[in-house]
């Protein structure tokens, strides 16, 4: 596989995408923070002293997918059209799922990542004042559909 990343002197650059067509493409990203037996009751309970925590880890996270060219040099400044970001308590921690969309000339796995891991840094934000140990200890791409090579799911 040949990527275009790189002149022929070696130096980045911004892939050209100008002559493919938009055609419709999503991506799905996780990323889990691993809590206290003490935050996850405080979440479950909205007790958290900062205020609901689920809700801005949701906007905090389809904010940050709007914002991915603005953080990642190489990206392309596509339109995101959807963004999904699901939240979910258990008993070792939070996992947040996103899925972006788009109809555009490249895909979107960078945002969906992008946005779960803005998300989980929102928790950790939003929980470190009642236990310090709280981490991000996972996160990565889950799946992404349309485009050249098509899909793809972990």
């Amino acid at each position: 596989m040949e990527f275009t990343h790189l002149d022929a002197q070696g130096q980045a650059r911004m892939v050209d995408v100008t002559g493919k067509q938009p055609t419709v493409r999503a991506a799905g990203a996780e990323a889990r923070v691993a809590c206290s037996p003490a935050v996850i009751a405080a979440l479950r309970d909205g007790t958290v002293p900062k205020g609901d925590v689920l809700a801005v880890a949701r906007v905090a996270g389809i904010a940050a997918a709007k914002k991915v060219p603005d953080l990642l040099p190489l990206a392309h400044v596509i339109g995101v059209h959807g963004v999904v970001l699901d939240v979910e308590i258990d008993d070792g921690g939070v996992w947040l799922r996103s899925e972006v969309r788009t109809a555009d000339r490249t895909g979107v796995e960078m945002e969906a990542l992008t946005a779960v891991t803005v998300a989980a840094l929102a928790v950790v934000d939003m929980v470190k004042g009642v236990d310090r140990d709280v981490e991000i200890v996972s996160a990565r791409v889950t799946s992404k559909s349309g485009g050249r090579s098509g899909d793809w799911a972990r």
